[in-house]
């Protein structure tokens, strides 16, 4: 039996078209009876878990489906994030991250993984102030008086969720601002950086108020500044280092989903529909303004944009402040 060229090119066409269309196929299906699992790079109880939670208990709901939030912590967050990278991108494997995603290239070179390319941006959670804080015992009272101990210690420890965490990267601009050295002491989440810092067996963090304020409003944190572009309307007291005078400290600490690079297109559209309507709940507002979570609208397009810019703008200011990620 022979082919004619006509009937071979139209075979060709059809099966190149097959996986195209059987993926279709599968995401107009999506979600059947499977649990989606949203892996958190972070522990239980750091900011992002806490909002994570928040968001994908009603998306949960709304799907009719549960999310599983998988805490895998460790290594400022690349760990679970190269979990999710190398997911099956079939809408059951998500990343539930924050900024750390973008700090990621600049800390580890020669990561196993691309957080631009690996990953479709969903949609973004919100933004977190960041607050500097130090324990009451420390005998510290202003911004100033803790810049001029650094700097005449010049070996004051700094705590933070991991090597290249939000929290690392929000100290290490103000450090960097404020013109000190120090010691910086990494842990596998914000809880225990937190747990020491009150303890005062270290001296500072600068970690998102999602996880900061109940111990503030205990009296065991004290909080100097908010390390983000503007005021907290949780702490509506406490300046921002810029208001300060420390010109570049800011750093944007965002939450936010994402998805394996290739989960089809229908799938990330539904979950950034089902997540904005979400994030339109009343009750979950009230809950993310009780974590100083601040809204930051974007679409999925937007926030691959954002985490391109982020990722290029981390990697030159680590080079021009010439920061040593150990």
């Amino acid at each position: 039996m022979t082919f004619s060229r006509r009937r071979f090119l139209s075979l060709t066409s059809a099966a190149l078209a097959t996986p195209a269309l059987s993926r279709t196929a599968f995401a107009a299906d999506w979600p059947t009876e499977r649990a989606i699992h949203a892996i958190v790079p972070f522990s239980a109880g750091s900011t992002i878990d806490i909002v994570g939670r928040i968001v994908a208990d009603p998306v949960g709901h709304q799907i009719g489906q549960t999310i599983v939030i998988d805490n895998r912590g460790g290594a400022g967050g690349t760990i679970g994030a190269a979990l999710a990278a190398k997911a099956d991108p079939d809408g059951y494997t998500l990343l539930v991250n924050a900024a750390a995603h973008t700090g990621a290239p600049a800390v580890y070179p020669h990561l196993s993984y691309d957080p631009a390319g690996d990953f479709s941006g969903i949609a973004c959670f919100g933004t977190v102030p960041n607050v500097l804080c130090v324990s009451p015992s420390k005998g510290i009272k202003t911004i100033q008086d803790f810049v001029a101990k650094a700097k005449a210690s010049g070996q004051m420890t700094y705590a933070s969720a991991g090597v290249g965490s939000a929290t690392h990267w929000a100290a290490e601009r103000f450090r960097v601002s404020a013109g000190f050295k120090g010691v910086h002491v990494p842990f596998r989440g914000g809880p225990e950086a937190l747990t020491e810092v009150m303890a005062g067996r270290v001296d500072w963090c600068c970690i998102g108020t999602a996880s900061t304020l109940p111990f503030i409003k205990d009296g065991k944190l004290l909080p100097l500044v908010i390390t983000s572009p503007k005021r907290s309307p949780s702490l509506p007291n406490i300046p921002t280092s810029l208001e300060e005078g420390y010109k570049d400290s800011d750093y944007n600490f965002w939450n936010g989903m994402l998805a394996p690079a290739k989960t089809p297109r229908p799938i990330i559209d539904r979950l950034y529909a089902e997540v904005t309507k979400a994030l339109a709940l009343p009750d979950v507002q009230k809950k993310l303004a009780v974590q100083g979570v601040e809204p930051a609208p974007l679409t999925p397009t937007e926030m691959d944009a954002m985490i391109r810019r982020e990722i290029a703008l981390n990697i030159k200011i680590a080079k021009a402040a010439g920061l040593k990620f150990n």
